[in-house]
């Protein structure tokens, strides 16, 4: 699929975000007055900023309040509705912190909250059987493990960020080798797209129509073997290997916070391929795959 950079804006600030507010739900650190506020100012920042970009990918940005009425059946519905009742719980614990006057209890509530908002984001994507590279339970399980593990060092939870980031890189392999081979093992070829598969081999002689579409603007996007790999190898160094190469030799803050810088980096990259590298089924209709 074509990597829209405000989607990839939006997955990579609001997880930090909501990864960084649910350390902070749970008391770890354990910060109040100024130190809470510009914990607590980062936190709502990039979670809060995350959010305004995904605005940007909308057909119809001014109607994004509508998005919130269709919980029933919508994970992006969910995710909205999460996400504010995250971002209002955790405010009213971030005002007691502020004040010195920390009612635990509701930060466990919004550190849950802001959890399941992650979850529902990655549900957008896993949900999606046109995807098959997403469609999988390791998809929700990275998205997951790379917000508590990047929130952790936000947080300065040294070794449990450690520990979630070595799980992260497993993770990470197990999604790319597991999901080369998906789109071609669900069975999905040119002539099931067409539905003529029935009547002998199906192949493409002219492309459906003679310009160009939203469908093969957003759904049809190509990245050669060569440089994919390239990507993966510069996303897993920057993204896992290096900030635990760094934080195995210091933990000061300052080794934390170029730590931080490495894994954002490589969180942007490991993204884009995330969305550059999902094959949509729509493109067999065209003579795509």
């Amino acid at each position: 699929m074509n990597p829209a950079g405000s989607v990839i804006v939006f997955t990579v600030s609001s997880g930090l975000g909501f990864g960084l507010l649910t350390w902070l739900g749970l008391g770890l650190p354990d910060v109040r007055g100024w130190a809470a506020f510009w914990y607590y100012a980062l936190g709502f920042g990039l979670a809060g900023g995350g959010l305004l970009a995904s605005t940007f990918h909308l057909g119809n940005p001014q109607r994004f309040l509508k998005a919130f009425s269709q919980w029933r059946s919508s994970w992006l519905s969910r995710e909205g509705c999460l996400a504010v009742a995250a971002l209002t719980v955790l405010g009213l614990f971030a005002i007691g912190a502020l004040m010195s006057t920390v009612w635990q209890p509701l930060g466990y509530i919004g550190a849950v909250l802001a959890v399941l908002t992650v979850f529902a984001t990655s549900m957008i994507y896993a949900q999606l059987k046109t995807v098959p590279r997403w469609n999988h339970w390791s998809t929700p399980v990275l998205f997951m493990l790379l917000s508590l593990g990047g929130g952790g060092l936000l947080a300065m939870q040294v070794w449990p960020a450690m520990i979630l980031l070595a799980l992260v890189g497993v993770m990470q392999l197990v999604a790319w080798l597991s999901g080369d081979g998906r789109f071609e093992s669900r069975g999905t070829d040119i002539g099931t797209a067409t539905g003529l598969g029935v009547r002998g081999i199906v192949r493409a002689f002219e492309p459906p129509h003679t310009g160009n579409n939203y469908l093969l603007k957003e759904m049809v996007h190509k990245v050669g073997r060569k440089h994919a790999v390239k990507l993966r190898i510069i996303a897993f160094v920057l993204m896992i290997v290096a900030p635990l190469g760094l934080l195995m030799v210091s933990c000061e803050v300052p080794m934390v916070i170029l730590a931080v810088i490495l894994h954002a980096t490589g969180t942007f990259a490991q993204r884009w391929l995330f969305f550059a590298e999902a094959e949509h089924v729509v493109g067999l209709y065209y003579g795509k795959r």
